[in-house]
């Protein structure tokens, strides 16, 4: 490292030169110089070199390296920068470019570039497209706020539109950039108007500093500089520079790097970090021979599975000026900004032509380079692009140009080049090719689309032998390959994406000539990937099927665009359908097939031999399909009926059109009817994509309409036999269809039944599916509403399931807003689920059951449902086809497949073979089909007589043919008369409806050609009358069988009834027992109920020597496990409870407070912030001990071998002692004891008055004092205290439990312990009671917080499941001092007493201001019981001491809550006098204002004062009413079960207080004034007044979770500024709000992991230890997900609250509607966190999804 040192000048001679550096001189001398270029290059030769990368790794991390890169800053701005400022503006850089931005005259463009994750909004009604985005602030002040938008969150590198025309249909500037009258034109020169002599300066300086900064940014020697920057002297000094890929991962980079350069962890996380952001990173500063030590290292260590990272060993010169190139292009980006005209300067630099000629210009060379560049540099020029070219009109026509022009290159580069796109020059098509103006002339002057799809497919060189494309044996690197070209069809879909509205001759050439391009590419995809049916064994590799599936999908869109195109221009239209039918028949099928001759129903077709289930067959045909939307085109702009000589229709052989498409969707049927089973998964999946809704528009609708196109110009009963002969069923109905065709196999039978459904339903298909524009005489909305329609059939649906369910277009578009209010009605969403969409009734007669979009499951759920509610609104459940629209003139011979020969025959047979129901050979779903094809025959006759002037024009007369008897050879009925035999057939029940509609459909028919011909309208009323007679039979057969139901039902009760009478019978004694036990306990509560409900009795008292005692004394309760009941009993077996205790902070006032240590905190006094409490929930389950260890032992041996398995974490953690609920499943951590109720008053003992009882107790206290300390041999001269009668210290009370309860006492007390100090247990610890208390104080606050934020009364509302945890949390309080060393109870009461009665020797009390007062009374009352317990006079009674100690702390609560109240308040005087409670307050107030001499501000309002007591003391007063409620099992009084008025009375009544709080302080004046001296006199509470810390006034207000923003771009938007606190300014990839205290984290990556307990955490879980006790609930910003951990192990994702206005959440933003506050959602959350219920709430989420991949939650 010695030669480090060496090349550093002495630094105080380096400053003193700095220091005299003079920026105004350097310029004019470079004024003055007749060689520009080279006084500049050798200004920077000697400076940079001496400012920049002077010694190691800058950015290390650390203080120091911000110090350093601070003075680089500077120095940089001062020596180098300052100079080129001085000689471009000739003045003083400030003043000048001020004066530069004031007159320039700004283009309307926003141009405001996009930062990661910002939010982008993109209007849905205006924008050109879906790239067309808008920034926060343009949106704002735009017209589009008022739009239908959509909000997306920023890769980074876009810019707005804000100000360019082409990107909008209307709007497009805001307020901000609305052109005025200084804004330039934009044809006018920018640089006109600038100083002559600013712009010939200003063209020398950019013509040499972007030569410069291109030079180094594109140069590849690592020992040399660029010549002219030799530096003065050079020195050995290197540095190892490693750079970024896209291969290895962070781990293998951080481990390699800790080998290689020997640094911590840490540090080579920082490396990481740094690399992944910049692309490079100098890892090692010194000599040659040490960095290049290093880079053997790295390149041995990364080479082994994959390519070595790139290391190179550069020095220290090369590396310096690369910096400074990046620096000085920032400048240049930042100076153009205050002038158009400079950047017009700018522009004209970078764009011109070198010495070399083509493509060598300074921008050609950069983008030529690019992907050799590391991140850093390409990130920093393509800003400087986008910020130039991009943004001057004429050279963004330019730039274009140039670009179009290396396209294939830059393209090539790109795809062997492994950065992600964002960082390659490529992506800057979108800026280029989206707009409509360039994206033309680049067509028509490059001929950009021809260059786009030849580059794609020179790309994919892998061809079979016809010329297809082949993926299936793709290498790693090919598919990667494959994935990057895909990028290609992007650029494809960005210039085809708007549509011409006017052509010219060279836009028609040049557009045709792509079209042949992409009729080649389409010829490689026709017939790819082709299947051969398994027949035998299965198939052993499943074929490669994704690729071709991923390449159709992404075309999808370009061929859609295409027919847009073509559709747009008659000509095109014309010629482009030319081109295709050509390439179609150069790619005719193969000749050599046998020909073969069939014959059905009288008529004979040729055709030859093919079987899909033998033979290949390929489900990709791109050129039938495309050939199949340009007819629809032909017939729907009506070319083809006005120009059919142009057009060659005689060419087409409409037999060969079909074939194809036709086996693609006979395969379908067979895998449907399983006969391609063994061929695996890949096919099941080709036919779903074939059916999905990405894939089907240019898929399977195509296919149909092929159909239909081919169907449409033959002979109906051909097309139809090659139909039967492709589905291999002519065998079946070529024979006598009377006779059925007998097959012994029953699979066989199966699949040819499934094949005839399929079959039947493809003829509805090509017959029905009318609703494409150009096949019906319908509008594209229909289309829309048609498949809303068949989707909302199904159930209600939200909005988006409808948009997944419906094709989108080019611009992400379906059409569903604007046709969705007209069908459907919108149902609000509650506080959980979403808003439904429901089907009006009036759009149900548009239901056809056989719609082609469903799927199997589809079609039998809309069937259920619609069946349904025809019952419901009582009608018949028949589901007759709708009403088809007309045909246009093209298709308009479709109809006729309806009424030809063949298909009567295929309805006559299935109607045959129904009449006679045996055997197998057909289905009710084949009757079903072949009813609906009559039906549909019906409605187009009914529709055709309707629409006729005359008899003579119907050429359909479907009824006469089905009402003749079938022809020969076979002489059965005709269909008419079968269908009228299977009206009442018993096996058809369900199809009865059907069939009538059908009978009076046909009745209907005959009377309108009646009436046409006779034109008599007597024969209506006749019409009538079978369909009257029907309906009649029909009525009478369903009341008949109502009848024989209904006698059923009541024979099978009579004899139900007579069983039930005999079992009795003979049962008597035991019935008669239970019946006996029934009475008596329907009989006694009226008893016993009155003395504790009546509300007339006020004498409820919980606490004191007037209590009531407990109302039941026997309490029985069920094991979950063994079901045995059990009595609770102290002696008994033990019963527990299963119960979940964690450490909480919902109730704390102070975040800020680190968490105590674990082995020194002493918890006997809680402080008023209850910084950090222990919460106790339970789910109210119980068990017995027993059978409960054993339910646990066997949870912890199921881990131990779940763990030898997989290692993922289970929602539990058995290590913690963790375990779900048995019944339940909810966590649990532990075990409550039941224990049984405290006894009734003792009314024996006496009751000493306050005074007696302190005296009392201060001997007690003293003796116990002096007890301990002499054991620990700490007293020598002290007196010993005076014993009082009876007081025994050494007594050992005797255990009053049995060893089971007892040893859960122990059980859970060192649970509570262990997680509530989160140490190991110790039974032996003092802590351990302590802790129970304060988990009980905790719980019962919490709880009444929760009651009165929800405004329910104090009691009577809480679920059971809480109530029952109170009461065993709060007497197992009582008596858990029985399980712990006796003396520390002792001990923790003579603490807390001394610190309500304080005295000199008690140094270590805390102040009255610094403890909570509830904490101090159930503390108090509850280390009472086991000194009570040494009393063996037995003189006065527990209960007086509980009492006594209420109205202690409660005076105590009084003083602290006077010392800390406000007065800011306006105070509103009361009238008159003031009442008692007034004066007595002023009294006690100025008692201690004299007590602290006048710390206190003087009060005038006693009335303002007596108000802050009575709203500051209640919660204490209900949190205490809680607390000896549970204590003493006292029934409440009434006023309380309600809320309402009158609830302090009672409250106070209830715990024996005066209403007027302040008679305790007046009658016990004398006992209770030296005690309120010693509390104010405590020096701490001085301190606390004067401004020592802050004061925690009463009462306490209720945690909130922060607000949130209405609107959620808002924060969007605030996270999108968030940058990581750690890495040096880097945007945070996944910023995360903590929604207890607002901060925002830097979740989920690398660079702000923490170590916590030895372990390396992510931001947010670090967090929740320090804000919420190791719980957390935070906001994922850019993910829009409510994320909830618990510990290092536990999380869960919650739906957020933002909600669309469909009432949707958006998790991920991947819809992008606008997102707004749900309170109610909001509130729920709250209420979750208040509940304590989130552990709970992940448990559940936890158990619910256990994926294999377990999510890291403690990374995040």
């Amino acid at each position: 490292m010695a030669a480090a040192e060496s090349d550093r000048d002495p630094p105080s001679a380096l400053r003193s030169e700095f220091l005299n550096f003079s920026a105004r001189d350097t310029a004019t001398r470079w004024l003055e110089a007749s060689d520009l270029k080279h006084e500049v290059y050798h200004h920077l030769a000697v400076y940079v070199p001496r400012i920049l990368c002077l010694g190691p790794t800058p950015g290390g991390g650390g203080a120091g390296s911000s110090r350093e890169e601070q003075r680089e800053e500077l120095a940089c701005q001062l020596l180098l920068l300052a100079p080129l400022e001085w000689y471009l503006l000739g003045e003083e850089p400030s003043t000048g470019l001020a004066l530069l931005q004031e007159k320039n005259q700004p283009s309307p463009l926003c141009g405001h570039v996009f930062k990661v994750g910002e939010p982008t909004y993109s209007c849905r009604e205006c924008a050109a497209d879906p790239t067309c985005v808008l920034c926060m602030q343009c949106f704002l002040g735009s017209v589009h706020r008022e739009h239908r938008y959509r909000m997306t969150t920023s890769g980074g590198g876009g810019f707005c539109d804000c100000g360019d025309a082409e990107a909008w249909k209307k709007g497009p500037y805001c307020h901000k950039h609305t052109p005025t009258a200084n804004t330039r034109d934009s044809e006018e020169d920018p640089a006109a108007l600038l100083p002559a002599d600013i712009v010939a300066r200003g063209y020398s300086i950019f013509s040499i500093i972007l030569k410069y900064a291109v030079d180094l940014l594109t140069w590849d020697q690592e020992d040399q500089v660029p010549a002219g920057l030799e530096p003065p002297e050079r020195g050995d000094t290197y540095y190892c520079m490693l750079f970024n890929d896209e291969v290895h991962t962070y781990e293998q980079v951080i481990y390699t790097l800790q080998k290689a350069v020997s640094c911590s962890q840490k540090e080579a996380v920082s490396f990481a970090t740094t690399v992944d952001r910049d692309g490079r990173k100098s890892v090692r500063y010194g000599d040659f021979q040490f960095c290049e030590q290093a880079k053997s290292v790295i390149v041995r260590n990364t080479s082994r599975q994959s390519k070595p990272l790139r290391v190179e060993v550069m020095h220290s010169s090369v590396v310096a000026h690369q910096c400074f190139a990046l620096k000085a292009l920032s400048w240049l980006g930042q100076v153009i900004q205050y002038s158009d005209g400079l950047r017009r300067t700018l522009c004209q630099v970078g764009l011109q032509r070198g010495p070399e000629g083509e493509n060598s210009s300074l921008v050609d060379q950069l983008m030529l380079n690019d992907s050799k560049m590391w991140k850093g540099a390409r990130n920093i020029y393509h800003q400087l692009l986008m910020n130039s070219l991009l943004m001057d009109l004429k050279y963004k026509k330019i730039f274009a140009i140039q670009f179009a022009k290396t396209y294939e290159r830059l393209q090539s580069d790109f795809v062997t080049d492994d950065h992600d796109r964002e960082f390659s020059i490529t992506d800057l098509s979108v800026q280029i090719f989206t707009v409509p103006s360039l994206a033309r002339m680049l067509m028509v002057e490059e001929n950009l689309m021809k260059t786009i799809i030849r580059t794609f497919v020179d790309h994919l060189r892998h061809r079979d032998l016809h010329g297809r494309f082949q993926f299936d044996r793709y290498t790693a690197q090919q598919a990667f390959k494959f994935g990057r070209v895909q990028s290609l069809i992007g650029d494809l879909k960005y210039v085809l994406i708007s549509r011409p509205s006017q052509w010219n001759d060279q836009l028609r050439v040049k557009f045709l000539e792509g079209l042949d391009a992409f009729l080649e590419l389409l010829k490689c995809m026709q017939g790819m990937d082709p299947v051969v049916r398994q027949v035998g064994q299965h198939i052993e590799m499943e074929p490669e099927w994704e690729a071709a599936f991923t390449l159709q999908m992404k075309l999808t869109h370009i061929i859609t665009m295409i027919q847009d195109w073509c559709c747009t221009d008659e000509r095109v239209l014309i010629e482009a359908y030319r081109k295709c039918l050509s390439v179609l028949s150069s790619c005719h099928l193969p000749e050599g097939e046998q020909p073969i001759s069939l014959s059905v129903a009288g008529h004979t077709v040729e055709t030859f031999r093919y079987q899909v289930s033998q033979d290949k067959v390929s489900i990709h045909l791109p050129l039938y399909r495309l050939l199949a939307g340009l007819h629809v085109l032909l017939s729907r702009t009506e070319v083809a009926s006005r120009f059919p000589e142009q057009l060659p229709l005689g060419e087409l052989s409409p037999p060969l059109l079909i074939e194809l498409p036709l086996r693609c969707l006979v395969l379908c049927a067979q895998v449907h009817a399983g006969m391609w089973r063994r061929n695996g998964f890949s096919l099941i999946n080709q036919i779903y994509y074939y059916h999905n809704v990405k894939c089907r528009v240019e898929m399977f609708d195509k296919d149909i309409i092929m159909l239909q196109v081919g169907a449409s110009m033959m002979d109906p009963n051909h097309f139809l036999m090659i139909v039967l002969s492709r589905f291999e069923l002519v065998h079946i109905f070529s024979s006598d269809c009377r006779k059925r065709y007998r097959e012994a196999n029953k699979d066989v039978v199966q699949q040819n039944n499934t094949l005839i459904e399929e079959m039947l339903h493809l003829i509805m298909m090509v017959v029905g599916e009318r609703y494409v524009s150009g096949v019906g005489q319908v509008e594209p909305l229909e289309e829309v509403r048609r498949e809303i329609i068949h989707q909302l059939s199904i159930r209600p649906m939200a909005h988006s399931e409808l948009v997944k369910a419906l094709p989108e277009n080019g611009n992400k578009e379906t059409g569903l807003e604007r046709v969705i209010d007209s069908v459907a009605s919108f149902k609000k969403p509650g506080v959980t689920g979403r808003g439904l969409y429901e089907l009006r009734p009036e759009w149900t007669k548009h239901f056809n059951l056989y719609f082609h979009h469903y799927s199997r499951a589809d079609q039998s759920k809309a069937e259920e449902a619609q069946r349904k509610t025809r019952r419901q609104n009582g009608e018949d459940t028949a589901l007759p086809p709708p009403l088809p629209p007309p045909l246009c003139p093209l298709f308009a011979s479709l109809v006729n497949l309806l009424q030809c020969d063949v298909l009567l025959a295929v309805e006559g047979a299935v109607l045959h073979w129904a009449v006679e129901p045996s055997g197998g050979g057909w289905t009710e779903s084949m009757l079903q089909r072949v009813l609906h094809l009559v039906g549909v025959a019906l409605l187009e006759e009914q529709q055709q007589l309707e629409n006729s002037s005359g008899d003579d024009d119907v050429t359909f007369n479907y009824t006469s043919k089905i009402t003749r008897p079938g022809e020969a050879p076979s002489t059965s009925g005709s269909v008419l008369a079968l269908l009228e035999s299977l009206q009442n057939a018993p096996h058809l029940e369900v199809h009865k409806d059907m069939i009538s509609w059908i009978l009076k459909m046909v009745s209907n028919i005959k009377t309108m050609r009646e009436r046409s011909s006779s034109t008599s309208t007597v024969a209506v009323s006749q019409g009538q009358g079978p369909e009257e007679t029907v309906r009649d039979k029909d009525k009478a057969e369903r009341k008949r069988k109502a009848d024989m139901a209904r006698l059923r039902r009541e024979k099978i009760m009579a004899q139900m009834s007579e069983m039930q009478k005999h079992f009795i019978n003979e049962n008597k004694e035991l019935f008669q027992q239970s019946l006996e036990e029934l009475e008596a306990s329907t009989s006694a509560p009226p008893e016993r109920r009155p003395p504790s409900l009546e509300p007339v009795c006020v004498s409820q008292v919980c606490v004191g020597p007037r209590r009531v005692g407990g109302a039941e004394p026997r309490q029985l309760v069920t094991c979950i496990l063994c079901q045995e009941e059990q009595e609770v009993r102290g002696h008994g077996r033990a019963m527990v409870l299963a119960a979940f205790v964690q450490r909480s902070t919902v109730l704390s006032k102070n975040r800020r407070r680190s968490l105590p240590d674990p082995e020194r905190h002493d918890p006997v006094f809680m402080h008023p912030d209850l910084s950090m409490g222990v919460h106790t929930a339970s789910c109210g389950h119980i068990m017995h001990a027993t059978c409960w260890q054993r339910y646990f032992e066997a949870v912890q041996l199921k881990e131990q071998r779940r763990q030898q398995r997989l290692r993922g974490h289970t929602s539990y953690d058995v290590e913690n002692g963790e375990f779900l609920c048995p019944l339940c499943e909810c966590l649990s951590n532990t075990v409550i004891p039941l224990l049984p109720q405290t006894r009734p008053p003792d009314p024996s003992a006496s009751h000493p008055s306050l005074e007696a009882w302190l005296r009392l107790t201060n001997q007690q206290t003293a003796v116990l004092r002096f007890a301990h300390r002499s054991q620990s041999g700490g007293v020598a001269e002290e007196a010993e205290p005076v014993v009082p009668e009876g007081f025994r210290v050494d007594f050992a009370p005797q255990n009053p439990f049995s060893s089971s309860v007892s040893e859960m006492v122990t059980a859970f007390s060192v649970s509570a312990y262990k997680v509530g100090l989160k140490v190991n247990p110790n039974e032996q610890d003092p802590r351990v009671p302590v802790v129970v208390w304060s988990t009980c104080a905790y719980t019962i606050q919490s709880i009444e917080r929760l009651l009165m934020d929800e405004q329910k009364p104090l009691f009577g509302s809480l679920p059971c499941r809480q109530d029952d945890c109170l009461s065993a949390l709060t007497r197992f309080s009582s008596a858990c001092w029985t399980s712990a060393p006796v003396t520390s109870t002792h001990t923790h009461f003579v603490r807390l007493f001394t610190a309500l009665h304080p005295d000199s020797s008690a140094a270590d009390a805390p102040c009255v201001l610094d403890m909570d007062m509830f904490h101090l009374l159930v503390y108090t009352v509850l280390s009472y019981n086991s000194v009570h317990t040494l009393d063996q006079s037995r003189w006065s009674s527990v209960d007086s001491a509980h009492l006594h100690l209420l109205h202690l702390v409660t005076v105590a609560h009084l003083v602290q809550i006077l010392l800390t109240s406000t007065t800011e308040e306006v105070c509103m005087e009361q009238d008159g006098a003031g009442s008692e409670e007034e004066e007595l307050t002023c009294q006690l107030y100025d008692r201690l204002r004299k007590h602290l001499n006048s710390v206190l501000p003087e009060v005038t309002s006693g009335w303002q004062l007596y108000r802050r007591i009575k709203v500051g003391i209640l919660p204490f007063l209900r949190s205490a009413a809680l607390f000896f409620h549970y204590l003493n099992s006292t029934a409440p009084p009434a006023d309380l079960l309600v809320a309402g008025p009158g609830q302090w009375e009672a409250l106070c009544s209830y715990l024996s207080l005066p209403s007027n709080l302040l008679q305790l302080h007046q009658s016990q004046h004398t006992q209770l004034e030296p005690l309120i001296q010693r509390w104010c006199c405590h020096p701490g509470v001085r301190r606390a007044l004067q401004g020592g810390g802050a004061i925690i006034r009463f009462p306490r207000e209720s945690n909130r979770l922060i607000d949130l923003p209405e609107d959620y771009s808002v924060l969007i938007n605030q996270a999108s500024s968030f940058t990581c606190p750690r890495s040096g300014g880097d945007k945070a990839r996944a910023p995360t709000l903590c929604l207890v205290c607002g901060s925002l984290l830097c979740s989920q990556s690398y660079c702000c992991q923490t170590e916590v307990e030895g372990e390396d955490v992510g931001a947010c879980t670090a967090h929740t230890f320090t804000c919420g006790a190791g719980l957390g609930l935070f906001l994922r910003v850019r993910e829009s997900q409510v994320l909830f951990v618990a510990g290092k192990t536990k999380g869960c994702f919650y739906p957020p609250p933002y909600l669309d206005d469909y009432g949707e959440t958006d998790q991920g933003l991947k819809r992008g509607n606008p997102l707004h506050l749900c309170a109610e959602r909001y509130r729920k959350i709250e209420r979750l966190w208040h509940q304590h219920g989130i552990a709970e709430v992940i448990g559940h989420a936890q158990e619910a999804n256990q994926t294999l991949v377990a999510i890291d939650w403690q990374h995040l």
